[in-house]
């Protein structure tokens, strides 16, 4: 058996002090059956230490085990792209989400794919990313674009396109085809749209900040709340480590990051936002970013796939990382663009 990955920190868990009690609890949480002897065996004939113990078995079990230690880097080595993106401007940001927007649909499309008698119209999606990269480089005043007249024409040629495809290709592509791809581009593309134009506005370059703490802020402090006081299950069926008590610490601990971020920015940039406005933006971030996240799940689930992909090592795929992001960036835009 191959597994897709099991974190390190769950792996030592479930050995729980007890070479006899590891192999079951191990094994029923990767879905295989062994000989109890086997584990026995590694454990104390071989005296091999209980924490090299699960490493070796399981490997024998084909089982990857993703170590702390890797996503501490990938965490690292992205959060330092991200700024350095970020840092460089509009331009780099639109060439950056192109990017990004791109390999998201990817994984979306392959991952569509494990459904029997699916067929995304991938050419036809990865051209939706086109837009976005407009959308940057109006920025620096070779153009002028007006967004709505963008994505008018945008979805027009998308669903012309899309449909061009189930006539003149009927044997490979039929209507249910066109409508997971016009799903993708909305998913991805659209929602990723929202990050460029929040940093084409005004002192953006703070403000998109608001964006990945409502995303990745909100997921941390509800994965701390969650590990802390968490014992009721919100969802199991589609996220089974998820809690009332992380949802709600994930809420509140979201509206606070919002407001010390805004005290932060008042003190040190010439950046003022009230703190009715920056409360309002972490309940609602701290709301709908845990819906992204569960919305990923329930789409992971139903393809039968753990991650969307890997090109994140212990993290995922760029779906995975984004998954918050994505509902996050559109509620920012929004919410700055009528209140400020």
């Amino acid at each position: 058996m191959v597994w897709s990955g099991i974190y390190q920190s769950d792996a030592y868990r479930c050995f729980a002090g007890s070479p006899q009690l590891f192999c079951p609890n191990f094994c029923r949480k990767l879905g295989v059956e062994v000989s109890l002897k086997d584990i026995i065996y590694n454990c104390e004939s071989t005296g091999v230490p209980p924490r090299k113990t699960y490493q070796i078995f399981c490997r024998k079990l084909g089982v990857e085990v993703i170590m702390l230690k890797t996503r501490v880097i990938s965490a690292v080595a992205g959060l330092a792209l991200l700024i350095a993106v970020l840092y460089l401007g509009s331009v780099s940001i639109g060439i950056a989400i192109s990017l990004i927007a791109a390999i998201g649909l990817y994984e979306f499309y392959n991952a569509a794919s494990n459904i029997k008698n699916i067929n995304p119209i991938k050419s036809a999606g990865y051209l939706s990313v086109i837009p976005l990269l407009i959308l940057g480089i109006e920025k620096t005043g070779l153009f002028r674009v007006d967004v709505s007249i963008l994505l008018g024409i945008s979805v027009c040629l998308i669903i012309f396109l899309s449909m061009s495809f189930i006539v003149l290709n009927h044997n490979r592509y039929n209507i249910i085809d066109a409508c997971v791809t016009a799903f993708g581009i909305a998913y991805v593309p659209f929602l990723m749209s929202f990050l460029i134009l929040v940093r084409n506005m005004e002192q953006g370059g703070y403000l998109i900040w608001l964006i990945f703490i409502g995303a990745w802020g909100t997921d941390t402090m509800a994965y701390t709340c969650g590990r802390l006081f968490g014992k009721r299950k919100i969802i199991p069926e589609i996220s089974p480590k998820k809690t009332y008590a992380g949802a709600i610490g994930g809420i509140i601990g979201c509206i606070l990051l919002m407001i010390a971020f805004g005290a932060v920015c008042s003190n040190s940039f010439d950046l003022k936002i009230p703190y009715a406005v920056l409360a309002l933006l972490g309940f609602c971030c701290g709301i709908i970013s845990q819906i992204g996240d569960w919305a990923a799940s329930a789409i992971k689930r139903y393809v039968n796939v753990k991650d969307f992909g890997n090109i994140m090592p212990g993290h995922g795929g760029v779906l995975d990382r984004f998954d918050s992001i994505l509902f996050v960036a559109p509620v920012v835009y929004y919410i700055i663009l009528l209140l400020k």
